[in-house]
């Protein structure tokens, strides 16, 4: 498995030439060792047949003598063979008798006549009538000497036949260099090949790679291939893709700014009553100036009126300046974040009848790791959520704690509970399914802001009913320690 890894890593344009120059190896051996074997069986039948003239040539000659016993007709006649015969390039013939005594030799000195026959020569033969040795580079054959049916003697001959390996030799390093430049001839043309049908695919993956890096870019008209149609229309696929996506991300931030203001319209006339409120009690109080601001007590209880009256107005413009300002939304998170979500709440609640559980823990200052403007629109949005969900008269709930180096906030509502579609944009892995299908682009706008913040969300049901969302956000000791020392 480790090479078949190791051998899946390597880039397709070296895989496939090393590919085909290896199949043109094992292709060039399977056909060399067919040709070396029929060439061997040519030359051996070859051999042979030339083995077999010049033995019966040499039986038909030697017979009469070898029956008289004339040793010289003998040698004269191994004489004449040897000229007669050059071509099969004899070194050794020897000539016995059936007890094994040699009559005579072509090398008398070496084997000389009425001496017994060296013991190699009854093992040296083979089953064929030709044996090759190929470490000497000899041929050896035998053949009998039959009158009327009886075997009267033996011939034993010894050729050279070093041409003949030779002749192999010659046949196997031509195979071998011939396939061998084959093979490379062909990878060549292999890798040219591949480097020319996978060019598009690498263009291809460098746009795909930069658009998971989050800069997707349309491939350039002039980079399609002109002659791979099927390139191009790979080409054309990304190419709208990118430009989908690209839509998609342009109406999701369209989406979203109208969910800002959707928001803002549903707290408008809440907020309308709550500063027409306290203006009509401010013409009152002034009007009563008007007419009795002479009278101390009438004087100061009207302008302790105009005071909480314009008290209360500047509290509900700074938490509406405080959440929809742009420029505001990199300032550090703070406790009056969470306050201004209260106020911003409190007209929707008193249309709704509902009530608003809080309970926040103090907090020493702000938390420079968190930012506090989407933190406040998070929490917003949860809220509306909650008091959307909750019948009226009903109760909904905020908690927010500090504890190991995370701020918990959780949102509580009396509603069915939340729908499993609108929870997994808050806590499965990919929540761009659930925001397509267009369940709660407000819960979107708190995933967002969790992620960006590097915390979790998770969805619990109530121990009344209802649901409990819990944001936990991690606060960064270093940049606290930093902001505390540069204090």
């Amino acid at each position: 498995m480790r090479l078949r890894d190791r051998l899946l890593r390597i880039p397709v344009s070296f895989r496939v030439p090393l590919i085909v120059a290896a199949l043109m190896v094992a292709i060039s051996a399977v056909i060399s060792e067919r040709v070396l074997d029929r060439l061997s069986r040519t030359q051996e039948s070859f051999l042979d047949g030339m083995a077999g003239s010049y033995l019966d040539g040499l039986s038909a000659s030697v017979l009469p003598a070898v029956l008289r016993g004339d040793v010289w007709e003998v040698f004269d006649a191994l004489d004449r063979s040897r000229a007669s015969y050059e071509a099969m390039s004899p070194i050794e013939t020897v000539v016995a008798d059936t007890d094994g005594i040699v009559l005579a030799a072509s090398d008398p000195t070496r084997i000389p006549s009425y001496s017994r026959l060296p013991a190699d020569y009854a093992t040296r033969y083979g089953k064929a009538d030709l044996t090759l040795d190929a470490a000497a580079a000899t041929g050896f054959a035998r053949r009998d000497l039959v009158y009327q049916g009886q075997v009267v003697g033996t011939i034993h001959a010894t050729f050279d036949v070093s041409h003949i390996f030779s002749e192999r030799r010659e046949v196997f390093y031509t195979l071998l260099v011939t396939n061998g430049v084959l093979a490379a001839v062909f990878a060549l043309g292999g890798f040219l090949l591949v480097e020319r049908m996978i060019a598009p695919m690498r263009v291809l993956e460098e746009h795909m790679r930069a658009a998971a890096q989050g800069a997707a870019q349309p491939i350039a008209l002039n980079a399609f291939p002109a002659r791979d149609a099927e390139a191009a229309s790979l080409f054309g696929g990304f190419n709208a893709l990118v430009h989908a996506e690209r839509d998609r991300a342009k109406f999701a931030m369209q989406l979203a700014e109208e969910e800002k203001l959707a928001s803002l319209g549903r707290l408008a006339s809440g907020m309308a009553h709550e500063i027409n409120n306290p203006l009509g009690g401010l013409f009152n109080a002034i009007d009563t100036l008007k007419t009795h601001g002479a009278t101390p007590g009438v004087r100061d209880t009207s302008i302790s009126l105009i005071e909480r009256g314009l008290e209360g107005i500047r509290e509900v413009v700074e938490a509406a300046l405080a959440t929809y300002r742009p420029e505001r939304s990199a300032r550090p998170f703070c406790i009056a974040d969470l306050d201004d979500a209260r106020v911003l709440m409190k007209p929707e609640l008193r249309r709704r009848g509902q009530r608003l559980a809080w309970s926040v823990e103090p907090f020493a200052g702000p938390a420079p790791s968190l930012r506090g403007g989407p933190i406040r629109q998070a929490v917003l949005n949860l809220l509306l959520n909650a008091s959307a969900a909750t019948p009226e008269g009903g109760e909904i709930g905020l908690a927010a704690s500090w504890a190991d180096g995370h701020l918990r906030i959780a949102v509580a509502d009396q509603g069915p509970g939340l729908p499993r579609d609108s929870a997994a944009i808050l806590v499965d892995a990919d929540p761009g399914p659930a925001v397509r299908a267009g369940h709660g682009l407000g819960l979107w706008m708190v995933r967002r802001m969790v992620d960006a913040c590097g915390g979790t969300a998770t969805v619990k049901g109530g121990p009344d009913g209802g649901s409990v969302i819990t944001l936990l956000l991690p606060i960064d000791r270093e940049k606290e320690h930093e902001r505390s020392h540069a204090a």
